[in-house]
């Protein structure tokens, strides 16, 4: 069995620290924090080495969907008769059960942190709908039994480069081959849609059609 450390035990990198500074700076600005205060916290938020430590200077400064960091993402992601989602800087376990009944569940990987080269999504879909983002380098994989449900895949425009040091999806630990997410599916009607970063384009191609 492989060991996985705790989320809070996951060494943090730059751009953690990044966002928690910038929380702390705008904290400081309105008055949740003193002059002091804000200097102690970003010296303590450039010595840290865990998400822990990053994410214990926050805590009484936002609600918990504010964080910079989240470290809780083993609960299930349940849009039932509404709307539920995962996004920004969270940690996702290696399992993750997605419940959509007549409502949207979104899930948001593009400045997440992977544990492990795959991650399971157990996805039960009645009626209801899954919005699936991926970063750069994360395939994603959908296989079940579904009935009337629509798959759609897109593909966009990456907005800009990923921050140097960051494997797939910012994960915290090394990546062995290709992050794939995959999704397994039970549905009744609805749509499960995957949006990626769009391929680049190929030079050798380009250099024919400017040979013409």
């Amino acid at each position: 069995m492989t060991y996985r450390p705790a989320p809070r035990d996951l060494r943090a990198s730059d751009f953690d620290r990044e966002r928690v500074i910038t929380l702390l700076g705008d904290a400081a600005a309105d008055g949740r924090l003193t002059a002091e205060e804000h200097a102690d916290r970003v010296e303590r938020a450039y010595q840290a080495r865990t998400l822990g430590e990053l994410a214990a200077l926050t805590t009484d400064l936002v609600a918990p969907s504010g964080q910079p960091i989240r470290l809780d993402g083993r609960r299930a992601v349940a849009a039932v008769l509404g709307h539920d989602s995962r996004d920004g800087r969270w940690v996702v376990p290696d399992t993750l059960p997605v419940v959509a009944i007549l409502g949207e569940a979104e899930l948001d990987l593009r400045q997440a942190i992977l544990q492990g080269s795959r991650t399971i999504i157990y996805a039960t879909i009645v009626f209801g709908s899954l919005h699936l983002m991926v970063p750069e380098g994360v395939s994603v994989e959908i296989s079940g039994s579904a009935v009337f449900t629509r798959r759609i895949s897109r593909s966009v425009r990456q907005p800009g480069p990923r921050r140097p040091g960051a494997g797939p999806a910012g994960s915290a630990v090394p990546e062995v081959g290709p992050a794939v997410i995959e999704v397994r599916m039970v549905g009744v009607g609805g749509t499960i849609r995957v949006t990626s970063p769009r391929p680049p384009r190929r030079l050798g191609g380009l250099r024919r059609g400017l040979s013409r």
